[in-house]
Parts: structure tokens; sequence; C-alpha cells
């Protein structure tokens, strides 16, 4: 029961690594408040995770992109311990094949989506002088990637912001840190395969698994059991982090 007595806030909760996140945060304890666009979808997360682990959670719908949407959300979430920015999207593109359009919607989520809920999150953890906040930030950050221009873009801002927040926030009691994860096994995976390659969908899983040393790929509970040290007590001695769970990707290749 790692985090006993502890309220989590965990954007884009209701699928994928959010979810699993969310999932392992409630069973260490957590009151846990799963945070997504569509209120539907992430009200029957709160409820599957609630009743796999007795844990109190909690349904909340936002756009993260939509600052008016994000303070409300968080007024209505109350007092929090954790604040997890797990809310992204993807995109296939170079710097040539970008649309500003496609380039603008990856910014709007994965960079101001972030920034919005990490300053209300500081806001409300800053005058009881204690919190953890902690940013999905991805390989893409500081490795270079085919055809993931704007999604690279959009990670290495949050590794910055992550950063620069970190050191803003030590005289608050704040620890601030972010996760880089190489390929994750999600939903997502199984539906842009499908979509692009379609018939040779087995042939590019193990493409996507070799292309980490380890030999396959990372699933979402690995990241949840690494969002859960960092989130604890365990890892007090732990700020200002880019922590990489990449199977090797950075430095065995």
């Amino acid at each position: 029961m790692k985090l006993k007595g502890k309220r989590a806030l965990v954007t884009g909760s209701a699928s994928g690594i959010g979810r699993s996140i969310a999932h392992l945060f409630a069973a260490e304890g957590a009151e846990v408040i799963l945070l997504d666009l569509r209120l539907d979808v992430a009200r029957a997360a709160a409820d599957e995770i609630a009743k796999a682990t007795s844990a109190k959670c909690h349904a909340v719908a936002a756009d993260v992109a939509d600052e008016a949407s994000v303070h409300a959300a968080f007024e209505q979430s109350g007092d929090i311990d954790i604040l997890v920015n797990s809310a992204g999207i993807a995109h296939i593109g170079t710097v040539s094949n970008t649309t500003a359009d496609d380039f603008d919607r990856l910014y709007r989520v994965n960079v101001r989506g972030t920034y919005l809920c990490m300053q209300a999150a500081v806001r409300k953890m800053e005058p009881r002088g204690k919190g953890v906040i902690l940013n999905l930030a991805s390989i893409a950050a500081t490795s270079a990637l085919k055809d993931r221009f704007a999604y690279s873009m959009t990670k290495g801002a949050v590794l910055s912001m992550t950063l620069s927040a970190a050191k803003d926030c030590l005289h608050m009691g704040l620890r601030i840190n972010c996760v880089s994860p190489a390929r994750v096994h999600t939903p997502f995976v199984d539906g842009f395969l499908a979509k692009n390659y379609p018939g040779r969908e087995a042939e590019m899983m193990k493409a996507l698994a070799a292309s980490q040393p380890i030999g396959r790929m990372g699933t979402p509970d690995e990241i949840a059991k690494l969002a859960l040290f960092l989130c604890s007590d365990d890892a007090s001695f732990i700020t200002g982090t880019d922590m990489l769970i990449d199977g090797g990707f950075t430095n065995l290749r």
C-alpha cells in the first residue's frame, strides 16, 4: 500500500498506459481521479478499477488542451497529492509532410495539455507544501526516430518543461519527474497496424518488437510500476529526472 492516504489524478486514464497507472495506484491504496476527454469512458474505467481494487475512484471529463476545461476539472477534483500526465496523441510524419494543422493538434494535446495540467496541479499543491507530478515523455525526446517529427517535438517539450518546473518548484516541496518509454504495446499499436498494414500485422509487430534490444515492446503495467515508484515516498530523493524505460533502446543499440 505505497500510496495509502494519497489522492492521485491521472490524465488520459480511460485506456492504455494511463489506465494501467490508475489501476495500480488504486491497488496501492490511492484514491484515484480518472480524467479523460469523454466522461462515459472515464466513468466505465473508474467503475471497473473500483470494483477490482475496492478503492475510491472518480471520473472527470476534460479537454486537456482547453484552459477553462482543465480549470473546472481540477476544481471538481479537490486537493490532490499526485498528478500523472498521461494524456497524449501520436502522429506519423516527417518535417516535409507534416501539415501545420497536425503540428498544432499534437502541440495542443501533448504540450499545452501537459502545461495546463501541471499549472493547475502546482497551484493546488503549493499551499500544502507537498506534491508529486509525473509526466509521460518518450525516447523520442532525446533519440532520432524516423517519421515522428511532430511527436518528437512534443515529447522534447515535455522533457524540458519537466526539468524547468522541477527547478522552479523545489522551494515548494514538490517533486517533478518524467519517464521516457520506448515502444509500449497498447491498443493504439494494434489499431495502427490494422489500419496501415492490413494482413501484415504479425510481421510489423515483430519489427516493432525487434527495435528494442531486449527483443520486445514494453507493457503498460511495466510503465505503471515505474510510475508507482516515482510517485511514492520511496522516490523521495528523486526530482528533475527523466527515467528511461526503453528495453535498452537508448544505450544498447
